[in-house]
């Protein structure tokens, strides 16, 4: 059994002092011994292993970034310095190191601790994370405003190999390196994006040339030569003989260095002195500095290092053994699964992700149809640029995204899809409230956003059946874009396929009408049942098409009713709610009394969804309370 798996189970059975115990401060850290740290790391991961099998959550990365985040602690002050995480879910043992072990068990629980740095709950926290791409510019920023403002602190971005397949990044790395300012930015390479440098020998040349002796050296030599005209051909020789030689054997440092950054690396990501020395090089040098750290997902847990991907993101299981409850069936893979037949009887499908093939139940058309599936990485907005161009040319293009990711793409929306009504699917994942991982990915805008974009069809299918049946007509019935948004896990009680029409009945009632789209009609059919016994008679209209409405339509649907409730999982500016209201105000058929149950002018965090529906007013005693409120 490995080390940190016997750290885990002395931990659960309680029968030993832990160093980690110790630990309340990163102030607690840099006062240890440096012997005692390789048992740390140990019980770190220990802790990881217990706390994640518990609560679930992103566990392989951040057991590949122990040692790293041991050492930042270790030379850097992070109430001061700013370190800033690209995407987040590695921030766990940051987290830990910096006083909030003991809120563990409430680890993305409603009201407990996020799955991401939040300011709100350190200051070691230095900004909110939960996409990808954006860290080098945020710390740009910083480092900027530091400068500018007189002020003396580090500046670090923390950024995976993932997320260099973000265009952002790129935008970012080259403002940075073009700018000067002192700033750290530490790649976590896990071997996913990034190619080996060839052998030793590499590696040697690589610590050699990044000291800042190195450094002094080159200036040195450079103002000797630089006094006569010999002195300057020599130099330039010498130089182009040099950089001949580094792109021959240090092929990324060439291109880091190209945009103007000291390239220090690679660096054993597992090896805490060497990671803590070449810190405190980087920080002396005083300029931009590219640290590449290589890394192994799931490091020192055999199950997560045998199977990353599924410990990626992962719920509760088995720390002892690693089992991890089978998958029920979900919204994810119904529709990867009715893709995949539909693909098998027109060859122009493709389907399309970014960087999400399992999450969004494509791994079995990937399979399939390898030479029509495209996962262009972290990278939404090509994605849906590519997929314009697809469908220019006669394909099918199906994007698979979740809906929180969608919304990196939306000038490519706007521009290269809908301008053209080209005939471009989007497979809306994880719309609505998502639960545990909070604010950054609930679904909460894309209703919004896509209802507002001209010649979009927005499509909410309620069921399995439905999402079946509407794919299959977005595919080879409709035209022009079309968005179809489902929520994250599986179908509630209503399982049935009335989606032929734009909207349905579902329950005949006088008293008052509930309107809603999606699963949250599972809610409204509930909050019907109770006002139901208390003497109420709600009708029920479920939505199938929130966009675009067609004339005369929500009159026929709504134009009898004098009192209209409409519940929505979004946010409130801009609802389906309030364009439903202007168009019967329009025309002539406004409700006497009019209720918008969403979830207003706000961010929502995290809890399972049933909580959040709580919260929020949107479960079905809520709705209830609220509708006889209305009534009255």
């Amino acid at each position: 059994m490995p080390r940190s798996c016997r750290a885990a189970r002395k931990q659960l059975q309680g029968d030993t002092t832990l160093i980690l115990d110790r630990i309340h401060s990163p102030e607690d850290l840099r006062a240890l011994d440096g012997s005692e740290l390789p048992l740390l790391c140990d019980e770190l991961r220990g802790f990881l292993v217990t706390q994640v099998s518990h609560t679930g959550g992103h566990l392989a990365s951040n057991l590949g970034v122990v040692e790293l985040t041991v050492a930042i602690h270790r030379v850097f002050d992070t109430a001061r310095d700013r370190l800033v995480f690209d995407v987040g879910h590695q921030c766990y043992v940051h987290k830990i190191l910096a006083g909030r072990a003991d809120r563990f068990p409430t680890l993305r629980q409603l009201g407990g601790i996020s799955g991401f740095p939040k300011p709100c709950e350190s200051v070691h926290d230095a900004f909110i994370a939960g996409h990808a791409s954006n860290s080098v510019s945020v710390a740009l920023g910083m480092a900027r405003a530091r400068t500018m403002l007189h002020e003396d602190y580090s500046v670090l971005a923390l950024i995976g190999d993932g997320a260099l397949t973000g265009g952002l990044a790129y935008e970012g790395l080259n403002n940075a390196g073009a700018s000067g300012e002192p700033l750290i930015v530490i790649l976590n390479d896990n071997g996913m994006s990034i190619d080996r440098n060839v052998g030793a020998m590499s590696e040697h040349l690589s610590r050699l040339r990044t000291k800042p002796e190195y450094f002094a050296f080159k200036k040195a030599y450079h103002n000797a030569l630089s006094g006569s005209a010999v002195g300057r051909a020599l130099y330039r020789f010498n130089h182009s003989l040099k950089t001949g030689l580094k792109k021959a054997m240090l092929p990324n440092a060439t291109m880091f260095e190209d945009m103007g950054f000291a390239y220090l690396g690679p660096v054993d990501g597992h090896d805490l002195a060497q990671l803590t020395t070449t810190l405190e090089w980087a920080r002396e040098m005083k300029r931009p500095v590219l640290v590449h750290v290589r890394t192994q997902k799931g490091h020192g847990y055999a199950p997560a290092e045998r199977e990353p991907w599924k410990f990626h993101g992962v719920g509760p299981f088995d720390a002892a053994t690693g089992a991890v409850p089978p998958a029920k069936e979900s919204f994810s893979s119904v529709f990867g699964a009715a893709l995949t037949e539909l693909a098998e009887e027109d060859p122009r499908v493709c389907a399309i992700t970014a960087a999400m093939e399992d999450g969004t139940g494509l791994t079995p058309f990937a399979g399939r149809f390898p030479d029509r599936f495209f996962d262009v990485g972290i990278a939404e907005g090509h994605a849906a640029a590519m997929a314009a161009g697809l469908a220019k040319q006669g394909a099918l293009p199906v994007f698979a995204v979740y809906s929180s990711f969608l919304q990196r793409a939306y000038d490519q929306l706007l521009h290269d899809v809908a301008l053209s009504g080209l005939h471009v699917v989007f497979a809306v994942d994880r719309a609505g409230l998502v639960g545990a991982d909070g604010a950054t990915h609930h679904g909460v805008m894309d209703t919004v956003f896509l209802s507002g974009i001209p010649n979009m069809t927005v499509l909410c299918p309620a069921s399995f059946a439905e999402l079946r049946a509407m794919l299959c007509r977005a595919l080879f019935e409709m035209t022009g874009p079309v968005a179809i948004r489902y929520p994250r896990g599986g179908e509630g009680a209503f399982t049935a396929d009335t989606s032929a029409g734009d909207f349905a009945e579902l329950r005949a009632g006088e008293d008052i009408t509930l309107c809603a789209y999606g699963t949250l009609i599972n809610n409204v059919l509930g909050a019907a049942e109770l006002l139901h016994e208390d003497g109420i008679e709600a009708r029920v209209v479920k939505l199938n098409r929130i966009s675009p409405f067609r004339g005369g339509e929500l009159s026929k649907c709504f134009g009898t009713t004098k009192r209209l409730l409409v519940a929505e999982e979004c946010s409130g500016v801009g609802c389906i709610g309030q364009r439903i209201a202007a168009i019967l105000a329009e025309e002539g058929h406004e409700p006497q009394r009019l209720m918008l149950c969403n979830l207003g002018r706000r961010f929502i965090e995290q809890g399972s969804v049933g909580e959040l529906y709580r919260q929020c007013g949107l479960d079905a005693e809520s709705l209830a309370r609220t509708a006889k409120e209305v009534c009255q």
